[in-house]
């Protein structure tokens, strides 16, 4: 690995970590003004076509054709892309920013369960010591040592549609499977399509049922630098600047950058002058900890079998 490429590929994910470190206050803000279905549609129905055309110049028309998984694509898509941005988002009018990100940071250790649980695959006991460590700085996290007090507040439920979200990317993540031979670009590129349209489709429907109102100028305006910043950068930048880092500095290195995401989302709303107990930061240190832990503990595994 040369020197320029770690440099680029370093360079690629430090910009990621703080655009998606960004992504949660800023979120909070855009889903005071606008609902989760509507917010979830406009993103993706910019997004999607972006993507297509990214991997029609990178990779030729050709890669634009589903080769007989549209099916798969279109069921992946529908929960990662869909599942997770009404969740997530939805989440986070009942919750706070930081508890969304504290609770994004275990989709590494959920993918380690799902792999256990469908592959057998049983993580390392030093794993699933820092797998326990983790959820238990979340729970820190979101409950300030007195759970009580948390299901008073109402915190609980948006966390637990924040933790649906996650837990609908990590089915993303591991539908990968499915599309052996398909680059990065392009397996993001046609799902992201189904699942735009998915989107759209839950929003008009709700919308029909009255459950929703349709968007007008006037109300999207007030946050249209945070739909945008939430569009163009969170959703597309960030996801191409993600994937080229894991291309240049592999995907262990990348974990340990992506483990920096709540971090930046606490220093921001620090920043903004929100003032966390010494609970929740401890729990948020105890998070990234342990996942670093694990992180460096796998390198060292890999390493040592190379």
């Amino acid at each position: 690995m040369t020197q320029d490429r770690i440099v680029k590929g370093v360079a690629l994910l430090a910009v990621t970590v703080l655009v998606w470190g960004a992504t949660f206050p800023i979120g909070k803000d855009a889903v005071t003004r606008i609902d989760p279905y509507w917010l979830g549609a406009l993103r993706y129905v910019v997004v999607a076509p972006l993507f297509a055309v990214v991997l029609w110049v990178v990779e030729g028309r050709r890669a634009l054709t589903y080769e007989g998984k549209m099916g798969v694509a279109v069921l992946v898509g529908c929960v990662g892309f869909g599942g997770f941005n009404l969740f997530t988002f939805g989440g986070m009018q009942h919750t706070a920013a930081a508890h969304a990100a504290i609770i994004m940071a275990l989709q590494a250790p959920l993918t380690a369960i799902v792999h256990w649980a469908w592959r057998g695959v049983r993580p390392a006991r030093f794993t699933l010591v820092c797998m326990t460590l983790a959820l238990l700085g979340v729970i820190l996290v979101i409950t300030k040592g007195d759970v009580a007090s948390a299901v008073a507040g109402g915190t609980l439920f948006g966390d637990a549609l924040v933790f649906l979200g996650a837990s609908s990317w990590v089915a993303y993540i591991m539908g990968v499977v499915k599309f052996s031979g398909w680059s990065a670009l392009r397996y993001t590129a046609l799902t992201c399509i189904p699942g735009a349209i998915g989107l759209v489709a839950v929003a008009l429907g709700v919308t029909a049922l009255g459950v929703v109102q349709l968007p007008t100028a006037s109300s999207i305006a007030p946050v249209g630098w945070q739909l945008a910043f939430l569009t163009f950068l969170t959703a597309f930048i960030g996801v191409l600047f993600w994937n080229n880092g894991i291309r240049l500095i592999g995907p262990l290195n990348a974990v340990l950058f992506g483990n920096l995401v709540p971090i930046v989302t606490f220093a921001i709303r620090i920043a903004q002058g929100h003032r966390f107990t010494v609970i929740e930061l401890a729990g948020a240190v105890l998070v990234v900890g342990a996942l670093a832990a694990n992180n460096l503990y796998i390198r060292r595994v890999v390493t040592r079998a190379a």
